[in-house]
Protein backbone atom coordinates (compact mmCIF):
# COMPACT_ATOMS: atom_id res chain seq x y z
CA UNK A 1 0.00 0.00 0.00
CA UNK A 2 1.15 3.18 -0.78
CA UNK A 3 2.59 5.23 2.57
CA UNK A 4 1.08 8.43 1.88
CA UNK A 5 -2.17 6.87 0.44
CA UNK A 6 -5.36 8.67 1.96
CA UNK A 7 -8.00 6.64 3.62
CA UNK A 8 -10.74 5.45 1.03
CA UNK A 9 -14.38 5.40 1.39
CA UNK A 10 -15.21 2.98 -1.00
CA UNK A 11 -13.13 -0.15 -3.16
CA UNK A 12 -13.43 2.34 -6.09
CA UNK A 13 -11.32 5.11 -4.36
CA UNK A 14 -8.96 2.60 -2.87
CA UNK A 15 -8.18 1.05 -6.66
CA UNK A 16 -7.95 4.43 -8.19
CA UNK A 17 -5.08 5.64 -5.64
CA UNK A 18 -2.82 2.96 -7.12
CA UNK A 19 -0.70 2.85 -11.16
CA UNK A 20 -2.94 1.51 -13.57
CA UNK A 21 -1.12 -2.10 -13.49
CA UNK A 22 -2.30 -2.40 -10.12
CA UNK A 23 -5.35 -1.63 -10.34
CA UNK A 24 -6.28 -3.60 -12.99
CA UNK A 25 -4.93 -6.70 -10.80
CA UNK A 26 -7.40 -5.17 -8.18
CA UNK A 27 -9.93 -5.29 -10.16
CA UNK A 28 -9.51 -8.07 -11.14
CA UNK A 29 -9.37 -9.89 -8.15
CA UNK A 30 -12.58 -7.73 -6.82
CA UNK A 31 -14.84 -9.41 -9.93
CA UNK A 32 -13.50 -12.57 -8.96
CA UNK A 33 -14.54 -11.76 -5.24
CA UNK A 34 -17.71 -10.86 -6.35
CA UNK A 35 -18.56 -13.83 -8.50
CA UNK A 36 -17.40 -16.36 -5.61
CA UNK A 37 -20.08 -14.26 -3.32
CA UNK A 38 -22.04 -12.27 -5.24
CA UNK A 39 -24.37 -11.64 -1.98
CA UNK A 40 -21.25 -10.26 0.01
CA UNK A 41 -21.52 -6.76 0.64
CA UNK A 42 -18.17 -4.20 -0.43
CA UNK A 43 -17.03 -1.92 2.28
CA UNK A 44 -13.77 -0.57 3.52
CA UNK A 45 -12.26 -2.43 6.61
CA UNK A 46 -9.24 -2.10 8.19
CA UNK A 47 -8.32 0.49 5.51
CA UNK A 48 -8.36 -2.00 2.87
CA UNK A 49 -11.61 -3.46 0.34
CA UNK A 50 -13.59 -5.98 2.32
CA UNK A 51 -16.37 -8.44 1.27
CA UNK A 52 -19.13 -9.02 4.03
CA UNK A 53 -21.43 -11.83 4.42
CA UNK A 54 -22.50 -12.35 7.65
CA UNK A 55 -19.16 -10.89 9.11
CA UNK A 56 -15.73 -10.68 7.47
CA UNK A 57 -15.43 -12.59 4.52
CA UNK A 58 -12.37 -11.57 2.48
CA UNK A 59 -9.85 -8.35 2.58
CA UNK A 60 -7.46 -7.86 -0.14
CA UNK A 61 -4.75 -5.01 -0.37
CA UNK A 62 -1.92 -3.88 -2.62
CA UNK A 63 1.73 -3.55 -1.35
CA UNK A 64 4.58 -2.73 -3.12
CA UNK A 65 5.71 -5.50 -4.44
CA UNK A 66 2.71 -8.25 -4.10
CA UNK A 67 -1.04 -8.20 -3.13
CA UNK A 68 -2.17 -9.40 -0.09
CA UNK A 69 -5.41 -11.85 0.55
CA UNK A 70 -6.88 -12.12 3.95
CA UNK A 71 -9.44 -14.93 4.21
CA UNK A 72 -9.14 -15.76 7.58
CA UNK A 73 -6.94 -18.52 9.07
CA UNK A 74 -9.56 -21.28 8.00
CA UNK A 75 -9.60 -20.19 4.26
CA UNK A 76 -5.69 -20.79 4.65
CA UNK A 77 -5.83 -23.83 6.54
CA UNK A 78 -8.22 -25.14 3.81
CA UNK A 79 -6.05 -24.29 0.48
CA UNK A 80 -2.63 -24.76 2.63
CA UNK A 81 -1.29 -27.50 -0.05
CA UNK A 82 -2.03 -24.91 -3.13
CA UNK A 83 -1.06 -21.64 -1.25
CA UNK A 84 2.35 -22.94 0.19
CA UNK A 85 3.89 -21.51 -2.97
CA UNK A 86 3.48 -18.34 -1.71
CA UNK A 87 4.57 -16.67 1.42
CA UNK A 88 1.57 -17.24 3.94
CA UNK A 89 0.84 -16.67 7.52
CA UNK A 90 -2.27 -18.05 9.61
CA UNK A 91 -4.71 -15.53 8.49
CA UNK A 92 -3.02 -14.12 5.22
CA UNK A 93 -1.22 -14.73 1.71
CA UNK A 94 0.85 -12.66 -0.37
CA UNK A 95 0.88 -12.96 -4.18
CA UNK A 96 4.16 -11.25 -5.74
CA UNK A 97 3.08 -8.56 -8.40
CA UNK A 98 5.92 -10.00 -10.55
CA UNK A 99 4.11 -13.06 -11.20
CA UNK A 100 0.87 -14.16 -12.41
CA UNK A 101 -2.48 -13.70 -9.84
CA UNK A 102 -4.18 -17.20 -9.05
CA UNK A 103 -7.64 -16.05 -9.53
CA UNK A 104 -9.28 -19.94 -9.47
CA UNK A 105 -7.70 -19.84 -6.16
CA UNK A 106 -8.98 -16.92 -4.77
CA UNK A 107 -12.29 -17.63 -6.34
CA UNK A 108 -12.01 -21.02 -4.69
CA UNK A 109 -11.32 -19.35 -1.20
CA UNK A 110 -13.60 -16.89 -1.59
CA UNK A 111 -16.28 -19.59 -2.50
CA UNK A 112 -15.35 -21.31 0.59
CA UNK A 113 -15.25 -18.43 3.41
CA UNK A 114 -18.61 -17.71 1.91
CA UNK A 115 -20.29 -21.24 2.40
CA UNK A 116 -18.31 -21.07 5.72
CA UNK A 117 -19.67 -18.00 6.71
CA UNK A 118 -23.91 -19.05 5.60
CA UNK A 119 -23.00 -22.25 7.82
CA UNK A 120 -22.11 -20.40 10.61
CA UNK A 121 -24.80 -18.24 10.52
CA UNK A 122 -27.20 -20.63 9.96
CA UNK A 123 -26.22 -23.08 12.61
CA UNK A 124 -26.50 -19.87 15.08
CA UNK A 125 -30.11 -19.53 13.86
CA UNK A 126 -30.84 -22.96 14.94
CA UNK A 127 -29.76 -22.81 18.48
CA UNK A 128 -32.20 -21.80 21.20
CA UNK A 129 -31.56 -18.77 23.18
Amino acid sequence: MKIDQPTSKSIDEYIAGFPPDVQEILEKIRITIRKAAPDAEETISYQMPTFKLKGNLVHFAAFKKHIGLYPTPTGIEEFKDELSAYKNAKGSVQFPLDKPIPFDLISRIVAFRREENLAKAAAKGKKSP
